[in-house]
């Protein structure tokens, strides 16, 4: 299984793409069990924003239940199709990221943000920034309407951050997201089984969850084995040989 000419184009041009009906039925139900069996044991309610700037279910983020979305299935090779066959750093757990129904509208919807960047209660150290490659989510309940906990992604933003970083260096990310005018986000629907592949360097935020259901999809941070942030975030392709393989264009 690999990505398309088409698919590939659209990645490279919009830093985003879904891909339905990627991960089998079998390895949707052993997570999902995983997950529903961990929140039926309780957790602190004052830990509920720390979770969900870390990951819920944090005891069975390395789990096989888990783990097993990206590296025994489908995706795998998805991502080996952008990254390059033996060039993704082994994957040791993923970010069960769950988003409950809220009772009352938002004042506001979230910005974007870039994955990495230091905030109070995600467990990054001030003044240090933890780029990577390729986000990848893994879609484990129908996500049918906007404002349902949806990943919002600014479509083509990487391109304007590349050029940001170029302008004004890597470490301008200190100082706050790059001021560049990306439009409008976004709302990304899904069915179960679904995947995401994002680009590192794509704005991107969670819609708030109007909905009736809790969203549930499992997010994966994957490295090229080589990943330098620095590098990678003005260097935007230099991560993804196998992309480049195929679009030598890129290369240029």
């Amino acid at each position: 299984m690999e990505l398309s000419q088409r698919q590939l184009r659209e990645f490279v041009d919009q830093g985003f793409l879904r891909v339905p009906g990627v991960i089998p039925p079998l390895l949707l139900d052993r997570a999902l069990k995983a997950i529903g069996h961990s929140l039926g044991e309780g957790f602190p309610p004052e830990q509920a924003p720390t979770y969900r700037a870390r990951s819920f279910c944090p005891e069975i983020t390395g789990s096989s239940e888990i783990v097993d979305l990206a590296t025994r299935s489908p995706a795998w090779y998805l991502l080996e199709s952008l990254l390059g066959q033996g060039n993704i750093r082994p994957i040791s757990g993923g970010q069960i990221a769950l988003r409950f129904p809220m009772l009352n509208e938002p004042e506001r919807v979230a910005s974007p943000h870039l994955d990495g960047m230091y905030s109070p209660l995600n467990g990054v150290t001030q003044g240090t920034i933890h780029g990577f490659s390729l986000l990848l989510g893994v879609v484990l309940r129908d996500i049918d309407t906007d404002y349902a906990g949806n990943l919002m992604v600014w479509p083509r933003s990487h391109h304007l951050h590349a050029q940001y970083f170029r302008d004004h260096g890597w470490d301008s990310l200190l100082q706050g997201m790059p001021p560049v005018d990306r439009g409008e986000p976004v709302h990304v629907t899904a069915k179960a089984g679904d995947i995401t592949l994002a680009h590192y360097l794509l704005g991107h935020g969670t819609a708030p969850n109007l909905s009736p259901n809790i969203r549930y999809t499992v997010y994966f941070r994957v490295y090229h084995k080589d990943h330098d942030s620095a590098q990678s975030a003005v260097s935007p392709w230099r991560d993804f040989p196998g992309l480049v393989a195929r679009l030598p264009e890129l290369a240029r």
